[in-house]
């Protein structure tokens, strides 16, 4: 146990865990979410502690990282790697080995069983507990330590699971079954957890409908956008630039579709593509981009600075967010706030998110793609109706600190009803 001071009841300052088993902090939705909300239920007063697996986050001052070590089996340079012996410390790792040897995705389980681990030592360090989508067996325990739990889901993995299995082929489809199996265990868990968050009605109407979450228990809580790095810039954007940003190897980010829209625009045209995002080494995302011959037309970029991002999105002619679906979309959202034209897809959350400050293309149409860029980009005037139109959404409807205090309101929620018992935490 901590020596943390015991505060006083009613309206006092929150002592927030938050649970987050991977956190990448430029190109990854969950650690971008954490980085900000964290910061935000801080500067409102309330102690805050951010438990992780790798990749970690990039916190601002305020909230505290308690980092919980996975054997990291994913990292970038060296995927599906296998751990020296002398790595293994417990079961867990063991577990989380044989998962991955398995073909299973191992993260979400194993993280939770190192996090219940933790909280067990400090259970009267915290008035609740914040899932940042991990939705595994060990959240149940953590319940069942007596810290209420609010859970943020930005879209069920099941659509991730149904676009993937559909453009599988053979035996790519079996393995993809196994990776994805952890989507029963979160729609299980999520039944349970009591409040569930997202940022969007169309995600609720996904997590209903994938999840079967009790209606009453979802509630929408729009994401925001930092306005101090997100913004427009006195810079002169760079002429035929299109910015994207995005997981370049995950299918339902679209990014083939914008690799070919762009082979037909830069065969008519002068145009250069940044991805931010990396590509496996010899992977699908790779090897198209080779079959295209886009050469140095298009680069992808990874590693870079929150500030280099916000000076990149600022400094594009145009940005694009060319996924087959979207439970939110911070990027669009910072493209929209950097003034930067936006093109991106028709479908989940993206036309909600936007309204009428982007162009809505057919997810993964490349000719309609290709034809919008092309049009914009013979359309200064198009361009600044857009921009305008983005810049005033953004201060319509998009804040961290509104985000932060109507998080902290589902907080007080889930205390207040683990108060009055396990009927109340779940009605």
């Amino acid at each position: 146990m901590s020596d943390l001071p015991v505060p006083p009841p009613d309206d006092r300052p929150l002592r927030v865990a938050m649970l987050s088993y991977r956190s990448k902090p430029h190109c990854g939705g969950q650690g971008i979410y954490l980085r900000h909300v964290s910061r935000e239920v801080a500067a409102l007063g309330h102690h805050v502690e951010v438990y992780s697996g790798q990749p970690y986050p990039e916190l601002e001052p305020g909230p505290l990282l308690r980092t919980l070590p996975s054997l990291d089996l994913y990292r970038d340079e060296d995927p599906f790697r296998t751990p020296h012996p002398r790595e293994i410390r417990d079961w867990i790792d063991l577990l989380e080995v044989a998962m991955m040897w398995t073909a299973a995705f191992p993260e979400p389980l194993t993280f939770s069983l190192r996090a219940v681990r933790a909280l067990r030592e400090r259970v009267d360090d915290f008035d609740v507990v914040h899932d940042n989508q991990v939705l595994a067996y060990g959240n149940l325990s953590i319940g069942e330590l007596g810290l209420p739990m609010v859970t943020s889901i930005h879209h069920p993995i099941s659509v991730d699971r149904r676009i993937e299995l559909a453009e599988a082929r053979r035996f790519a489809k079996i393995t993809k079954r196994r990776w994805y199996s952890f989507v029963r265990m979160q729609a299980k868990v999520a039944r349970k957890v009591g409040i569930v968050m997202t940022g969007s009605e169309s995600s609720r109407d996904d997590i209903l409908r994938d999840f079967k979450v009790p209606q009453e228990n979802v509630k929408v809580i729009p994401l925001g956008v930092d306005t101090r790095l997100f913004r427009p810039r006195q810079l002169t954007r760079v002429k035929g630039s299109i910015v994207a940003v995005a997981s370049a190897d995950s299918p339902v980010k679209g990014v083939p579709t914008l690799l070919r829209a762009f082979a037909k625009l830069a065969t008519e045209r002068d145009a250069t593509l940044t991805i931010v995002g990396k590509p496996a080494p010899g992977g699908p995302t790779e090897k198209l981009a080779g079959e295209l011959s886009l050469g140095e037309k298009v680069r992808f970029v990874t590693g870079i600075s929150d500030q280099e991002l916000a000076e990149l999105v600022a400094s594009s002619e145009i940005a694009v967010v060319p996924s087959l679906y979207e439970g939110f979309s911070l990027p669009a959202v910072e493209h929209m706030a950097s003034g930067t034209p936006l093109i991106a897809s028709r479908t989940g959350a993206l036309p909600e998110v936007t309204g009428d400050a982007a162009v809505l293309v057919t997810p993964g149409d490349a000719e309609e793609l290709a034809a919008a860029i092309a049009r914009l980009q013979d359309s200064p005037r198009e361009r600044a109706q857009l921009s305008d139109k983005a810049l005033v959404r953004i201060q319509e409807r998009f804040a961290w600190s509104a985000v932060a205090r109507a998080t902290v309101e589902q907080y007080r929620i889930a205390i207040a009803q683990a108060a009055k018992g396990p009927a109340s935490a779940h009605s």
